[in-house]
């Protein structure tokens, strides 16, 4: 029987330890980066990582560990080089001059899953203005073979060179882009107007913490979730009813360090759900030990689109995959937040944030009935302020 199955992609992962990140911290990106590789169907084989003060403004790694590199490359099949950072145009022109493979970069490989992911045509529509975007600039290196000016009937004299017919084709195709996207962005807008007088509540939080799943459990419906990064790029809204208080609840794209500005951009419609929304849940995967890190990677993109000032709701998922490093009874080493237990990180961020903090599972469903009491006594707590005629009619009819 012939194998049809698509081949895997093998690549090498390059990452740069520097006076701000220190090798543990690398090898955490890049951890994230193996993912990132495995869910646009790669396989990671092997890492570099070179000390640094700076990325080099050349070939981003020093000649030396570029050299180590391609010595590698020459006894191995690799197919692609992927680095943890973007890079110029020049850069990668001048490290493919000596790896002869492909160069992929940070930026260009969340673009490339965030295409295989899109499936309506809005998202399809924001993926390709991200990603033409991001080609802009870069096309010297893709047509560097095309760069001598045409020749031939009708072509002689001032001309254009082929390089700039590309770009300026490109521009054309922003353009257009740009425009069927207002046009969305004011339908989305209209939805959004029409939908205004319901507490509107926004998940947020990390990409792959679980918001889909939570989506899922609290509004009882069938939204795509996946153990992959970036599972949902188009915005579902549902309606909730906790104890007959409707409420509409949002799942949005998942967020992700040094997420692509011109994807921040793109997605601007989709976000607006985030901006526009009354009370956030910002998930964090407990399970993870980079949590902190992404939960301040959330806080920061939240600050950049101005939506960081909403009553939020913390709730830490994945409870059922947290293992505290145990100590033994006489090891007097300071306690850290991996020899914590659940009780105690609860008390603990609950103190620090002076937010309501929930730790749950949504896979074994554990505490989902306070998460839910929790989100109800929240949207109640709007409900009172913005709607005071209501609850003056609900105590008459009570009465």
């Amino acid at each position: 029987m012939v194998d049809t199955a698509p081949l895997r992609e093998t690549a090498i992962l390059v990452g740069l330890s520097t006076r701000t990140q220190d090798s543990e911290k690398t090898n955490e990106y890049l951890d994230e980066l193996a993912f990132l590789v495995e869910t646009a169907g790669g396989d990671s084989l092997k890492r570099f990582i070179q000390k640094l003060d700076y990325a080099d403004p050349r070939t981003y790694v020093g000649c030396g560990k570029l050299q180590e590199i391609r010595d590698w490359i020459e006894n191995n099949p690799v197919d692609m080089a992927v680095f943890d950072d973007e890079l110029s145009p020049s850069q990668i022109r001048n490290i493919e001059k000596v790896l002869q493979c492909r160069i992929i970069d940070r930026n260009s490989l969340i673009l490339d899953i965030f295409a295989r992911r899109a499936q309506t045509s809005y998202s399809r529509t924001q993926v390709e203005l991200a990603q033409n975007e991001y080609l802009l600039p870069r096309l010297t290196r893709m047509w560097t073979h095309l760069e001598k000016q045409r020749g031939g009937i009708g072509l002689r004299g001032p001309g254009e060179q082929e390089i700039e017919t590309d770009r300026r084709i490109l521009r054309y195709r922003i353009s257009l882009l740009k425009e069927k996207l207002k046009e969305i962005d004011k339908q989305k807008a209209t939805q959004r107007k029409s939908r205004h007088d319901m507490i509107r509540v926004a998940l947020v939080g990390y990409t792959n913490v679980g918001k889909s799943t939570v989506m899922n459990l609290l509004s009882k419906s069938e939204v795509f979730a996946e153990n992959k990064l970036f599972a949902t790029l188009d915005t579902t809204v549902r309606k909730v009813v906790i104890e007959t208080q409707p409420f509409l609840l949002s799942d949005t794209v998942g967020f992700i360090r040094k997420l692509p500005h011109s994807l921040i951009e793109s997605f601007k419609s989709t976000l607006d759900e985030v901006r526009e929304a009354d009370i956030l849940i910002h998930i964090a995967d407990i399970s993870h030990p980079a949590f902190e890190d992404q939960i301040n990677v959330v806080k920061q993109t939240l600050t950049d689109i101005k939506a960081s000032d909403k009553p939020t709701i913390m709730v830490f998922n994945k409870i059922d995959a947290y293992k505290p490093v145990e100590k033994e009874a006489d090891d007097l080493t300071p306690t850290t937040k991996e020899n914590l237990t659940l009780e105690e990180l609860e008390r603990m961020w609950m103190a620090r944030e002076n937010l309501p903090s929930l730790f749950i599972s949504a896979i074994t469903k554990e505490n989902l009935e306070r998460l839910r009491e929790t989100l109800h006594r929240e949207v109640r707590k709007i409900v009172m302020v913005r709607y005071p005629e209501n609850q003056k009619r609900e105590s008459e009819d009570g009465l």
